[in-house]
């Protein structure tokens, strides 16, 4: 088989059973639980050169996990070879390479497959996706799009007469030497405290312009010896026992996001980790949250904090100005000179750029659908779209634990609900609007009283309207039960009598 980046070329190909956008965890979960269920006809397409999602974007330095390694990976696959407890971007990209050459992903993947538009056709029963690279057509298309995959980049004024070099942080140059460079830093989220202490001790000086601080607490991070990297080998359910054991302490910080309260103990620890860190008391302050410590995403460090206490760094609490063409001016009136500015900004999660390139075929984008505010049953399936199911959707993100978890449990509904639909002959099937507002209803139930809406903050994790769509507000095994079983009563199952499928006489091309 000749292959082109260590996947086949991209041959023609025109319909399929499923299509699947996106190569990250989601993606490759998706794609394993279909061949699993003996539905082999799918397509991933990758807008990229490679696979990988965001820990192929994001190689900045300092890149590395925020949940154990052992846990922030498939349970199907599991690697033994992990060399820290955390691992690092690197380890992480290798390993999803791995998996989609051990899983035998290779033949279903295309690469630079840009997904411009997908139109869902009742005709038909297909969805008809335009890519950089032709159309494709297929009954279910499953968006792993990722939340945390369209940087943002807030406007700064008169930042077109910079001189100097302007960057997101997922799009690091690999060229970039911080030696010497005067850098303004926009932004203290989880990137920006990892890539802060890493270049740190090379800038000449950096100022951090910091709009929220983060509740930081200690990283509990170290390597995994050679000696237990060989016995997870040998004896694979030690691997298991240690996933195990993960799972069940994150599981249990869930109850500190639940009942607020508990969280004082946790902010208690985090406030040492500043004053141990921080002997100057007014920089203190400025790092110190004025909110319930889990209302923003929690960030883990040992190094963010005595960074930002070196002579060669300035935090500021006001935002910029206005950017002139040797450095910025804060809204304190100060000018200080700069040669790079680096965003640390996070991602466009409010309004999520993919919501606007799927349509019903109505003249409805889901993005127009959704009005600010995103909606879906089980996180997964949208009324009004059939055959469409979101990876990482509404109410599916955590603050405690790993989200890969979450992402198995809604590729197994996934396949569930194709297969079901296989079963009793359906072209189209899509949640009730009862059921997902059923579901809804129960969201908001369960988020009543959590950190996340009673913790005395504004966080990515709200949407334009308010409501938190982004974080599932329980345990993660009371989700993975639930969406588990397919409630046949909660979907809509429609055959089209006129309808020939078009993925009906396709096969996977190699």
């Amino acid at each position: 088989m000749a292959l082109q980046n260590g996947f086949p070329p991209s041959n023609a190909r025109v319909s399929t059973q499923v299509a699947i956008v996106g190569s990250g965890f989601g993606g490759l979960a998706s794609a394993h639980y279909l061949k699993q269920a003996g539905i082999e006809d799918f397509l991933i397409l990758e807008r990229a050169s490679d696979v990988g999602g965001v820990w192929r974007d994001n190689s900045y330095p300092g890149c590395a996990c925020d949940v154990q390694s052992h846990l922030y990976s498939f349970s199907f696959a599991p690697n033994p070879d992990w060399s820290r407890s955390f691992s690092p971007q690197g380890e992480i990209l290798s390993y999803l390479k791995r998996c989609v050459q051990e899983l035998g992903l290779i033949p279903h993947v295309r690469l630079n497959h840009d997904v411009h538009q997908a139109t869902w056709d009742e005709t038909s029963a297909t969805w008809c996706i335009q890519t950089s690279q032709g159309e494709v057509r297929a009954q279910h298309l499953v968006g792993a799009f990722g939340s945390l995959s369209d940087p943002l980049m807030p406007k700064l004024p008169g930042l077109e007469a910079f001189k100097g070099e302007v960057f997101h942080s997922a799009h690091w140059p690999k060229s970039f030497n911080p030696k010497g460079r005067r850098v303004a830093v926009m932004g203290t989220g989880a990137s920006a405290l990892q890539f802060i202490p890493a270049i740190q001790p090379d800038v000449a000086q950096m100022h951090v312009f910091q709009r929220t601080p983060p509740w930081v607490l200690p990283r509990h991070d170290g390597p995994i010896s050679p000696f237990a990297r060989s016995m997870f080998r040998k004896l694979p359910w030690l691997q298991k026992l240690a996933r195990a054991q993960v799972y069940v302490h994150r599981e249990a910080l869930a109850l500190g996001f639940l009942h607020p309260w508990l969280m004082a103990r946790t902010q208690g620890k985090a406030l040492r980790h500043i004053h141990a860190a921080v002997k100057d008391a007014t920089l203190r302050k400025k790092l110190t949250p004025d909110y319930t410590l889990g209302c923003k995403r929690i960030l883990i460090s040992n190094t963010y904090y005595p960074a930002l206490a070196q002579a060669n760094v300035e935090v500021i609490t006001d935002g910029v100005e206005q950017v002139l063409p040797e450095g910025v001016v804060g809204q304190d009136g100060v000018f200080r000179p700069v040669d790079t500015i680096i965003y640390g900004t996070g991602f466009q999660t409010k309004d999520l750029p993919f919501a606007h390139l799927i349509h019903d075929g109505k003249g409805r984008t889901l993005a127009s659908s959704w009005q600010g505010s995103p909606q879906a049953y089980m996180g997964t399936t949208v009324h009004g779209f059939p055959n469409l199911y979101l990876l990482h959707g509404p109410n599916i993100g955590l603050g405690h634990t790993s989200v890969v978890y979450m992402l198995e449990a809604q590729a197994r509904h996934i396949v569930g609900v194709i297969k079901l639909a296989q079963a009793k002959g359906c072209d189209a099937v899509e949640p009730t609007a009862s059921a997902q507002q059923r579901f809804l209803a129960r969201i908001e139930k369960m988020m009543r009283g959590t950190v996340w809406v009673a913790g005395g903050c504004e966080s990515w994790y709200l949407d334009e309207t308010g409501r938190n769509s982004s974080i599932w507000p329980g345990f993660t095994f009371s989700y993975a039960q639930a969406a588990n079983k397919v409630a046949e009563k909660d979907y809509a199952w429609r055959r089209l009598a006129s309808t020939t499928p078009a993925y009906s006489s396709a096969k996977a091309s190699t």
